[in-house]
């Protein structure tokens, strides 16, 4: 057990060492500074500024930067519903795989349009190699759009008045090509060397030990894996995601691709610190954030460690922990820190069953993706944390007798008005459908009775999970939930889609609306916004919005399940 606690601080370690000066040089790439990488990647840029007539000089308007997201989006999700609805005769399926039908067509356009990743099908036998291609192509754009619409919320905190907040196909394209792209090769040669296949054959067959014919199937994992990992996507190029052992082959490339999922999202508030000159106020964010994750982490840990009563009850030894659902190369400590780490991000990769976890590891990774910014997807967790931090300087002004400010711009009703909007949002959408689908099971369980391979408290969970996570981004799932079905996949799609572009908007707009006030430089009665004691406030407030929204729920699904089992 010493060396498994040992393995996730190494992992936990490495991935802020290796944060720290990305995060620089992300700053640097969205502030326009000089990089080592200039002269390899200035080429490759100017080649897509001129193919596409764009002018990264231009600057744009917070607005103008909605509508180039919006507008782009739109038509990836018009060529990705073309592809996904016609595999099964286009080329690049050689196991002649079927197209999808309408309803997974888009439930599956939007997951990876929306950077969630959802996966309602299975990689095998669900998606061609095509549609796998399209598929991690869209890997790159989501997470280059969420990390180019973060770079604007940066620019606008600035201390100056603008209107201007750059050029949103810049930030977009230098996040793809000098950020993305990079880290990408590498990663995806260690998996290569480690045995992820990066090929177009399909399936092989070998003689198992039993003597039966096995079909393997094949593909471009190596290179999917590794930007599912890097940009916060999380959708297997298998089906049963990184516990696949061809997808994820040792403890190595484990620990590789965990670090890789906190990676990016750690370093770019290490780039805020950068950009807006306030090293202090990106080690306070980082602070508040690392808190939250430690409090959902070590009982996760404690937990799948120490096994599960039931079992107990029974006189089985567990040595090893609760190993329901869990790989024995990984083990229960490490499977209990990708568990939290991928939902505290929007990555939703799993290297074991989450519906497996024992209930209290459960409630924690479904808080971690209803807090939504404890570090959070590449770009977009960030985002989610401004619209605390608007809410906090709001609160604290008030307790003051002070009008708020944060960086020198008041915060006024306007903003105040569409932060409540936004953190009142991502609750509607969990706690609304998921009362849609308990009323429905209830009300003819025996038509919806392929929904729930768990019906009660774990079936509520089941539920539950699903529309946190779609909302989150995230895309993982307890996987005793039937959502191969219509319901499920049109209600994910939705709650996807407006969990994705709404929180996107809403910060944006404050950003943008206070970017264009008077900049009021600090007084001696200025709210200090990078100290210990805000950064409290911060995290108290996202302790009781998530406490009052939340608790309800978890108390009819993980908490009586886990006094179900401790009685």
């Amino acid at each position: 057990m010493n060396t498994e606690i040992a393995g996730i601080i190494i992992t936990y370690v490495t991935t802020v060492l290796l944060a720290v000066p990305l995060g620089h040089y992300i700053g640097k790439v969205y502030n326009g500074d000089k990089t080592w990488l200039d002269k390899i990647f200035n080429p490759l840029d100017k080649i897509f500024f001129k193919f596409s007539g764009i002018k990264p000089e231009r600057e744009m308007s917070w607005k103008q930067h909605l509508v180039a997201l919006l507008t782009i989006n739109l038509l990836w999700f018009l060529f990705s519903m073309l592809v996904l609805m016609n595999m099964r005769w286009l080329p690049l399926n050689p196991d002649g795989n079927p197209s999808m039908t309408a309803d997974l067509a888009f439930n599956t356009t939007i997951s990876f349009v929306s950077n969630t990743n959802l996966q309602h099908y299975s990689g095998e036998t669900g998606v061609s190699y095509l549609g796998q291609m399209v598929l991690m192509l869209f890997q790159f754009i989501s997470a280059g759009a969420g990390m180019a619409v973060c770079a604007v919320v940066f620019n606008a905190m600035k201390e100056r008045t603008t209107e201007k907040l750059g050029n949103f196909y810049n930030y977009f394209i230098k996040s793809c090509t000098r950020i993305l792209l990079p880290l990408s090769i590498v990663v995806a040669v260690i998996l290569l060397f480690n045995g992820t296949p990066m090929n177009f054959e399909g399936k092989g067959q070998y003689i198992s030990l039993q003597g039966d014919t096995v079909n393997v199937s094949r593909g471009a994992a190596a290179a999917m894996v590794a930007i599912k990992q890097l940009g916060t996507n999380g959708g297997g190029f298998f089906g049963a995601n990184a516990a696949h052992p061809l997808e994820n082959p040792n403890y190595f490339t484990n620990i590789i691709e965990n670090i890789c999922i906190l990676l990016i999202p750690i370093a770019m508030i290490f780039a805020l610190g950068y950009i807006i000159k306030r090293k202090r106020f990106a080690w306070m964010v980082f602070a508040v954030m690392t808190l939250g994750f430690l409090l959902l982490l070590l009982p996760s840990i404690y937990n799948e460690m120490h096994g599960n009563p039931e079992i107990a009850k029974m006189g089985i030894p567990q040595p090893l922990g609760s190993m329901e659902g869990k790989e024995v190369r990984f083990g229960g400590a490490a499977s209990a820190y990708w568990g939290i780490s991928t939902t505290c991000t929007s990555n939703g990769s799993v290297n074991a069953m989450h519906d497996s976890f024992t209930p209290l590891t459960g409630m924690s990774a479904m808080l971690g993706m209803m807090v939504n910014s404890f570090y959070g997807g590449v770009g977009v967790g960030f985002l989610n944390f401004y619209i605390f931090i608007i809410i906090a300087v709001f609160i604290s002004g008030l307790m003051v007798g002070r009008t708020p400010e944060l960086l020198g711009k008041k915060i006024e009703a306007k903003e105040m008005k569409i932060a409540s909007i936004i953190a009142l949002l991502h609750t509607l959408l969990i706690l609304a459908f998921t009362a849609l689908s308990s009323y429905m099971y209830a009300h003819d369980p025996t038509t919806y009775a392929g929904w729930l391979s768990n019906p009660g408290n774990h079936g509520f969970s089941e539920m539950l999970y699903e529309f946190t996570s779609s909302s989150a981004n995230n895309g993982s799932g307890f996987e005793g939930l039937g959502d191969g079905v219509p319901f499920w996949n049109i209600t994910c799609g939705i709650v996807m889609l407006l969990g994705r572009f709404l929180p996107i908007i809403g910060p944006v707009a404050i950003a943008g609306i206070l970017a264009k006030k008077k900049y009021i430089p600090e007084s001696a009665g200025t709210l200090k916004t990078d100290t210990s004691t805000f950064g409290i406030m911060i995290f108290a407030v996202i302790f009781i919005v998530a406490a009052l929204s939340f608790f309800p729920a978890l108390s009819l699904g993980p908490i009586a399940e886990y006094f179900t089992l401790h009685p």
